[in-house]
């Protein structure tokens, strides 16, 4: 069954899901202070889903991995060929010192949008899905096939619940013909020169690698300091770790991208891009010197984010330390990562440690059923919108699937413009009422449209 297919009246949507997801943004899930806060929040999170959405619980199936994870199942008329529909409900800590306009965790509806932490990242992604699923139930609908809502509780801090739902799928013998989590959005002129909406479909993502550089030294006095100390030893390895670490390439996905942009460009800039397109070398060196987002699309990059040595401001250090936070651009891997950073630093008494990584995922094709399925899906919910396929350079919990699942991509159904997309572990995050009711209208479609 097709979009165009289905002769059922469209399914009519709830009001009030702004409402909805205030009551979930005011539950803090923040997986990095689960310690100092307790499962609390979790536990009431998940009691939440269970009052807003009594549908979709008395219906689907509902399995419990680890403490986080939570996996719903919606039998369809076949089990073959499931969809699994990703988000996960946790969110990153709020800075006391910073500036929101609204208190983030208050979920303030105001000038048509959802104030606070977790409404882009990933409460208001997950919110669509849900929300889709209790919608069509409401009309008696049963997919085609079975669909899998697959929730996790600590994304944010690389935990291992969307690992063991992936894990417990794989070992039923579950393949999924198409996994979508969070990752690109609905956003405007994506790039230079081109005109209107693109819906950005990751369909790949950057592997994630975290280095500790550590170095000892000889403590004593700061008063007469040797030439070459601990926290100067980590110091000059950080610096040498700059944004040429790694050489810049074009993946085929950027290719495409880029082919599929064309057609939104006129002039001298369409053939600018159709010729960016062809040339893979080329665009490399462009996007890298360009720095930024566009820079990051085409190369690996490094990154310093915590520092650490000493215990008085007249005392030098006897050891100092540094974590390195690494994006491994498709195509390489973290040996050949790692054997990189050791030969730019060139030190070989700056110890380097691997605390945790994973290589890039594989990149889904654009030429398939599935792609062009959520290409018509997006056709439904922003219909000006084309279906443009990139790489995701943030980790998302979908990497845990692609090992065994054919066609895994990243997007979550909400227009996002730049300024949103800074708040995304930033300030001020929100998401306006019009697109939760786009991104749910997009998943209706998916969902319907089923073969």
């Amino acid at each position: 069954m097709s979009l165009q297919d289905d002769a059922r009246p469209a399914t009519p949507a709830r009001p009030g899901i702004a409402e909805r997801l205030s009551r979930m943004i005011r539950l803090p899930t923040v997986s990095a202070e689960l310690e100092q806060r307790g499962m609390g929040p979790f536990d009431d999170f998940v009691a939440l889903l269970a009052e807003l959405y009594p549908l979709t619980h008395a219906s689907l199936e509902l399995e419990r991995h680890g403490e986080l994870g939570l996996l719903y199942r919606w039998r369809g008329h076949d089990d073959a060929d499931p969809v699994v529909l990703m988000a996960h409900f946790d969110v990153v800590p709020v800075d006391e010192s910073d500036p929101w306009t609204y208190p983030p965790f208050d979920g303030v509806i105001a000038d048509d949008r959802v104030h606070g932490r977790g409404t882009l990242d990933d409460k208001g992604p997950l919110i669509v899905v849900i929300e889709a699923v209790e919608n069509l139930l409401a009309t008696g609908f049963t997919p085609a096939c079975d669909v899998y809502l697959s929730f996790g509780g600590n994304e944010e801090t690389f935990g291992d619940a969307a690992a063991q739902t992936a894990r417990a799928l794989h070992e039923r013998g579950v393949v999924p013909w198409l996994v979508i989590d969070e990752g690109g959005a609905v956003v405007e002129a994506p790039l230079p020169f081109t005109r209107g909406q693109a819906a950005m479909v990751g369909v790949g993502e950057k592997g994630i690698m975290t280095l500790r550089l550590e170095a000892r030294g000889a403590g004593g006095h700061a008063s007469a300091p040797p030439a070459t100390t601990a926290v100067r030893r980590v110091a000059r390895a950080v610096d040498r770790l700059g944004p040429r670490t790694f050489r810049p390439h074009t993946p085929h996905a950027v290719s495409r991208m880029l082919s599929a942009l064309a057609a939104r460009a006129s002039g001298p800039r369409r053939t600018l891009y159709r010729a960016l397109a062809a040339l893979p070398p080329v665009s490399a060196r462009v996007f890298a010197a360009m720095g930024g987002e566009p820079a990051a699309l085409v190369r690996t990059t490094v990154a310093a984010t915590m520092q650490s040595g000493g215990t008085a401001t007249n005392v030098l250090p006897s050891q100092a330390s540094a974590i390195v936070n690494i994006r491994i651009a498709l195509g390489e891997t973290i040996a050949g990562t790692l054997a990189r950073v050791r030969r730019r630093i060139r030190d070989p008494l700056v110890i380097v440690t691997v605390l945790s990584g994973d290589d890039p995922s594989p990149e889904s094709a654009v030429d398939n059923a599935q792609f062009a399925h959520i290409g018509r899906a997006v056709a439904a919910s922003y219909p000006e919108a084309a279906t443009v396929p990139y790489v995701m350079m943030q980790a998302s919990d979908a990497r845990h699937y692609h090992r065994f699942s054919p066609a895994v991509y990243r997007f979550a159904p909400l227009t996002m413009d730049a300024a949103q997309r800074a708040s995304i572990h930033g300030v001020d995050e929100s998401v306006t009422v019009e697109s939760l009711e786009r991104g749910e209208r997009f998943h209706r479609a998916l969902i319907e449209g089923l073969a």
